[in-house]
């Protein structure tokens, strides 16, 4: 037979405790749905958390990579806009240099084309630069060298992290180099082999003279006078025919570059978007599941309030029983 007591409700107790219970797991679904997260601390699951964790530090680097890579982007358009330029102007300098080999031309008035033509070439090679970076033009003592673009941040699978880049060698795409003119594609001397009567010989030409820089021994620079003979502007042709090939070479290594620059920036962006999803499913709280169970819960505190209330009338059941 159950006891009945005035100091002691059992009933009451159990139904608080119960209701306490409910009232915890609501705040626990309230706070997934208020931040979205199921796992939101460390305390919640220790080992998701810090996988969550690591992966957004990852992906907060690999945001800066795209940051980098979009800079790297930038200063390869830039050089090879230059280079385009230059490819178009040495292009006609040498159609110039075809005309001068006609019969009756007046020589003179072609180089003075040349040598606008020229000031172009040095123009823009000038100024194809971008943030303080200029990969066609170089006036320091120290040549322009290797220039490094970051292209991806790698974790290996004992947790080692590192950086990758993507190298370029300036030295395929230097156009000027006013402290060593052989380090410069326009300003460096090339040997060809032309005619000499009814034999041929070797010469060897530059096409720009650096302004205050010292010209490559035993080369002559392209230009026109009146004298000029047919076999001296046939070996120009030929010497600016080869700079032409070498800076066709130069632009496509640009053009392929930017190629891979755009590649790897396609798989950062997917794989900073695999990761998102990868730790989402970790830590997200399903907002669906989440919803039911707090409606349930709603449901049970209801009804744990009202056992609760039942097991406090006890005491006024009682209370009748002396009135009586």
């Amino acid at each position: 037979m159950t006891m009945t007591s005035i100091l002691t409700n059992s009933a009451a107790m159990a139904a608080l405790q119960t209701l306490r219970s409910i009232n915890s797991n609501m705040e626990e679904v309230q706070n997934r749905i208020s931040s979205g997260y199921r796992v939101e601390t460390a305390a919640d699951n220790a080992a998701y958390w810090s996988i969550a964790t690591t992966m957004r530090s990852d992906n907060a680097a690999l945001s800066t990579v795209q940051d980098a890579l979009g800079l790297g982007a930038a200063k390869v358009d830039t050089s090879y806009a230059g280079l385009s330029s230059a490819i178009d102007v040495v292009s006609e300098i040498k159609a110039k240099l075809v005309a001068a080999r006609e019969p009756g031309v007046d020589k003179t008035k072609i180089n003075k084309e040349l040598a606008e033509l020229k000031n172009q070439l040095a123009s823009a090679a000038e100024s194809a630069s971008f943030s303080g970076e200029n990969w066609l033009y170089n006036d320091s003592t120290t040549p322009a060298g290797t220039k490094s673009i970051v292209a991806s941040f790698n974790r290996s699978t004992n947790g080692t992290v590192s950086v990758s880049t993507l190298d370029y060698n300036t030295a395929a795409s230097i156009l000027i180099d006013t402290k060593s003119a052989s380090l410069g594609q326009l300003t460096r001397a090339v040997a060809v082999t032309q005619p000499n009567g009814s034999t041929t010989t070797t010469a060897t030409y530059h096409l720009l003279a650096v302004a205050g820089g010292t010209a490559p021994a035993g080369s002559d620079l392209i230009e026109l006078t009146a004298t000029t003979s047919y076999d001296d502007i046939e070996g120009m042709i030929k010497a600016v025919d080869a700079i032409f090939s070498n800076l066709t070479d130069s632009a496509s290594t640009l053009g392929a570059i930017t190629s891979r620059i755009d590649m790897q920036e396609n798989f950062v962006a997917n794989l900073m978007d695999v990761i998102d999803k990868g730790v989402g499913r970790l830590v997200d709280a399903d907002m669906n599941e989440e919803s039911t169970r707090l409606k349930a819960l709603q449901t049970q505190q209801q009804l744990g309030i009202q056992a609760l209330s039942i097991a406090n009338t006890n005491s006024e059941n009682i209370l009748r029983l002396f009135q009586q």
